[in-house]
């Protein structure tokens, strides 16, 4: 209890035959015993979870499988965050924003509830870890959770600390409430369903109710970090990052379905990580100990790593096994679309163990295009790249079954819009400052269509795009030669090594000009309308930043 300071001593009463009758100011709960199961390893944690967790069983390869109940993905609509004089004018309000206020009193009578709920249990688990591998930044956290599954999930997602870092732990930086079992109570201020997950930042702690779907967990500390970190001068980034053997670093950024995890996987560089990291002075670093992949339709073939990762130790969440041998089935899809693996980061062999590495040099931005008019690749500009970054473009290919497949342009501001807590320009300005002071490149790779919208044109081939990001990788492309694309005002190489040049130039790719400009003009149109959100926000003196970012746009 946050409010309670000393504990007051039992009060004695005076009753009549001279019995003396303790009068005990103490709380039912106070009688009872919790047992708090601290930092349990996997072992320990398996037991738990296959003893008392309806749902829990242990896979053919060893994995843990679990459910999340009735939750099988994050709910941002019910994500809120504290609303007070720091974050007021510190944090992204408004329209287009991620961020959806509650006042500190709710977030206290959540609070209450959710520690109520833990409080009332037999057992709870504990764990204790860090984020960011990089021991100058490395922020403690403290996760009180209802569920084994909870606790192996975090074990393995946040980085793991020794026996020596264990005993001089101290007090966490922040703190994580998960009574994801019990749901808020409705009638609740700024409640809208049984399912609350409350960041107070203040106070340094997240409450989670009415969701057992372990990914809350990790995305909200991934937001607590995008709030932390630029404070401390450090930026944050939803991207994936690998290291050449010549210590030369690439951060990939794209948001789901654009390759991110498959091209920032490459045997033959290492892995820092493949979501979460930090830039700071010191260079890049991963925020996490783990990887959580997605498994719909893995094959060892295909994703070799991933498959060899999930053994022993790994939380495999809702996927569907043969009741008897116990092999999994990656492409059943029953209980969710969004079947997934947790497991440490030291599972990949070519993990680079710790994972920091020195300034990238490279910034990959990679975008999906369904309608076929970006290049296969692109050099760009510093205020390209925070144009670019900002938009935070890719396109969903919508009803693949039947009819007409239209594409859909999807914008998410810094290629994770769900996860920023500033106004984007705060990051993109960082990123551009960073890049700048390093030498950074940055370059915009189209893993969509070409010769063609989604449905006449033909997906780009991944033996192509590996070509080029060895290009990239290896410095070549820097010394291309490139022409100018009209519209969106791109460079494009004329050449790059085991790729046909012809795809290089979208236009020489469509066999009617026509559509292709039509269908151009209609894309710039889209970056145009999402980017007008941005323009209102004014950063760098008298706004000449953000009229330089918007004019890096397609000119329409």
């Amino acid at each position: 209890d946050p409010a309670k300071k000393t504990s007051e001593t039992p009060k004695v009463s005076h009753v009549s035959h001279h019995h003396v009758a303790p009068t005990l100011s103490i709380s039912d709960s106070a009688l009872k015993f919790t047992h708090i199961l601290y930092n349990l390893s996997p072992g320990e944690l398996y037991e738990q979870a296959i003893k008392y967790e309806h749902g829990s069983f242990i896979t053919a390869s060893g994995a843990l499988a679990t459910l999340s109940g009735a939750k099988t993905g994050r709910s941002p609509r019910d994500k809120r965050v504290v609303r007070d004089e720091t974050t007021e004018d510190e944090l992204w309000w408004g329209k287009g924003s991620p961020n959806i206020e509650m006042d500190e009193h709710t977030f206290l009578v959540n609070r209450e509830r959710a520690v109520d709920y833990l409080n009332n249990l037999d057992k709870v688990f504990v764990n204790d870890q860090f984020l960011n591998w990089d021991p100058e930044h490395r922020i403690k956290v403290r996760i009180v959770s209802a569920r084994a599954y909870h606790s192996l999930f975090m074990h393995n997602m946040c980085i793991r600390p020794t026996p020596e870092e264990l005993e001089n732990f101290g007090t966490p930086d922040f703190t994580i409430y998960n009574a994801g079992r019990f749901p808020c109570n409705r009638y609740t201020h700024y409640m809208t369903s049984s399912t609350s997950i409350d960041l107070n930042l203040a106070r340094r702690e997240m409450v989670i109710l009415g969701t057992q779907y372990a990914g809350e967990m990790k995305k909200g500390l991934f937001s607590v970090m995008h709030y932390l970190m630029p404070m401390r001068q450090i930026l944050s980034l939803h991207s994936g990052c690998n290291m050449g053997k010549d210590g030369d670093v690439a951060l990939f950024f794209g948001l789901s379905g654009t390759g991110k995890t498959t091209l920032s996987t490459d045997h033959n560089r290492y892995l820092i990580g493949d979501d979460e990291h930090c830039w700071s002075d010191n260079g890049v670093s991963n925020i996490e100990g783990g990887c959580y992949a997605k498994c719909i339709d893995l094959s060892r073939e295909k994703e070799p790593d991933i498959w060899n990762a999930i053994k022993f130790g790994t939380v495999l969440e809702n996927v569907v096994f043969d009741e008897h041998n116990r092999e999994v089935d990656y492409t059943d899809k029953s209980v969710t679309e969004n079947t997934r693996a947790a497991y440490p980061i030291e599972y990949i062999p070519n993990a680079k163990i710790p994972c920091v590495g020195p300034h990238p040099k490279n910034v990959i931005l990679l975008a999906c295009d369904a309608f076929g008019v970006l290049p296969p690749v692109s050099k760009l500009t510093l205020a390209q790249t925070m144009y670019h970054f900002i938009s935070g473009y890719t396109a969903l290919v919508a009803g693949t079954e039947e009819g007409i497949k239209e594409p859909q342009a999807t914008f998410s501001a810094c290629f994770g819009a769900a996860f920023i807590m500033l106004h984007p320009t705060k990051y993109a300005a960082m990123l551009a400052e960073k890049m700048q002071k390093h030498g950074a490149t940055g370059w915009l790779v189209n893993t969509g269509w070409s010769g063609g919208s989604y449905g006449s044109g033909n997906r780009i081939k991944l033996p192509y795009t590996r070509k080029i990001i060895d290009a990239i990788h290896s410095g070549s492309l820097l010394d291309a030669n490139y022409t100018k694309t009209e519209v969106f005002g791109l460079e494009i190489p004329t050449e790059v090594e085991g790729v046909p040049s012809e795809i290089l130039q979208p236009k020489n790719t469509w066999s009617d000009k026509k559509a292709y400009n039509d269908t151009l003009l209609k894309l710039a149109g889209l970056f145009k309308k999402n980017f007008a959100v941005f323009l209102d926000y004014k950063i760098g003196k008298d706004n000449k930043l953000t009229e330089e970012i918007a004019a890096a746009g397609p000119n329409i």
